[in-house]
């Protein structure tokens, strides 16, 4: 009894099926282990088919290419060689001096320009007295050759440049208004070094291409030109009117070249007969003492003092416009009632567009060239300053290429 129970539980009793069949999931398991490698071996084989093929095709691709004759491409400028060094004339807050400091590195944006000629303004006599708080490099008129641009087309071509440098995200220079950004920079007179120096930086799109008709000496006046087109962009000047420019200095006599394409009626009146004696054949000219009359409709104060705008309010008719251009050191005190009382029409005028002022100078209808009395060489900077200041003096210039 007892054997016979051994032989059905057993090894070799009914437990023999379920052996069999764990061998047979073995067997399965091997099968497709076998297969997955298989199909491993298969996808390297195809990989490495792709591999060579792709090989295959680079290689082609290279010889055709090398095969090609090189590109005709336009010859590229020779590098200009930077001293480590330049020279500037600066401001201290105190003394103007000429001084060597490093050639500024262009940022993001920015055009290296090489300063071939720099034109001494009135407002950079107000600068070296104090005005606008104003320490580093001193101008902001200025013909320069780009040295360093992104744009490889750009390298040798001759520039003007704009003075007012915006933050470019505003609300205002989103409106074209970069010269009135709340945040901006101005070249020479607010927090951005100025072009009395061998180099300059400056924002590419500040930079205007310069035609060759326009010489170099001429091309300094591009700046100030454009502040006395400024006007026609504030003011209709109709042929009708009768127009008066208050001062016959650097700025007055530009302003009185532009306004005299109008057809208006125009006198400019000046301290200095030999100054405005240039203005012949422009404009019907006056001494500060002789009796022009006082109902003009329109008044450019350009005298660059204090005093001027009084005079200028004077010569103004009820309902006239009275624009300002004057910058300078100090406070003025201003009379409000006859402006109320007459209705004045009170226009403040800063810069303006380059296109036009260099289409007048490109085309001939200005012609600024009388204006220039000396060049010095930016060594003499200092020199040059104390000359543009002296009385009767119109344009100095300095050539930073003169030894």
């Amino acid at each position: 009894m007892r054997l016979e129970r051994w032989g059905r539980d057993g090894m070799g009793g009914p437990r023999r099926p379920a052996v069999l069949a764990l061998a047979l999931v073995l067997a399965l398991v091997l099968v497709l282990v076998l297969v997955l490698v298989l199909v491993l071996v298969l996808v390297l084989v195809l990989v490495l088919v792709l591999v060579l093929v792709l090989g295959l095709v680079l290689v082609l691709v290279l010889g055709l290419v090398l095969s090609l004759p090189p590109p005709l491409l336009p010859p590229r400028p020779a590098p200009v060689t930077l001293r480590p060094g330049m020279l500037a004339l600066r401001f201290d807050g105190q003394t103007p001096r000429v001084t060597e400091i490093d050639v500024p590195l262009p940022q993001s944006g920015e055009a290296l320009v090489r300063v071939r000629r720099a034109g001494i303004c009135s407002t950079d006599l107000e600068i070296a007295k104090g005005y606008m708080g104003f320490t580093g490099t001193l101008g902001h008129e200025l013909v320069g050759e780009v040295v360093e641009h992104p744009d490889p087309s750009w390298i040798g071509r001759r520039v003007g440049a704009e003075i007012n440098l915006g933050c470019g995200a505003c609300e205002r220079c989103a409106r074209g208004l970069s010269r009135h950004c709340a945040t901006r920079t101005v070249m020479g007179i607010l927090g951005k070094d100025g072009c009395f120096a061998e180099h300059i930086t400056l924002p590419l799109a500040n930079l205007h291409p310069l035609p060759d008709a326009v010489s170099d000496d001429l091309a300094v006046f591009v700046e100030p030109l454009a502040a006395a087109f400024e006007i026609l962009e504030q003011v209709r000047v109709d042929p009708s009117w009768r127009v008066a420019i208050l001062g016959d200095g650097k700025l007055g006599s530009l302003v009185a070249m532009v306004l005299a394409h109008t057809g208006a009626e125009l006198t400019v009146i000046g301290r200095h007969a030999h100054k405005l004696a240039r203005l012949d054949g422009v404009a019907r000219t006056a001494l500060v003492d002789d009796d022009v009359g006082s109902a003009f409709d329109l008044v450019v104060e350009a005298t660059g003092s204090a005093a001027g705008f009084a005079r200028a309010r004077a010569l103004t008719r009820p309902r006239g416009t009275l624009v300002l251009k004057s910058t300078f050191f100090g406070e003025t005190s201003v009379d409000m009632a006859p402006l109320v009382i007459d209705e004045i029409t009170l226009v403040g005028s800063r810069c303006g567009p380059f296109a036009p002022a260099i289409r007048a100078l490109a085309d001939r209808r200005v012609d600024p060239a009388p204006l220039i009395e000396e060049t010095f060489a930016l060594a003499d900077g200092v020199r040059a300053l104390e000359r543009a200041s002296e009385r009767g003096v119109a344009k100095v210039l300095l050539d930073p290429s003169r030894a």
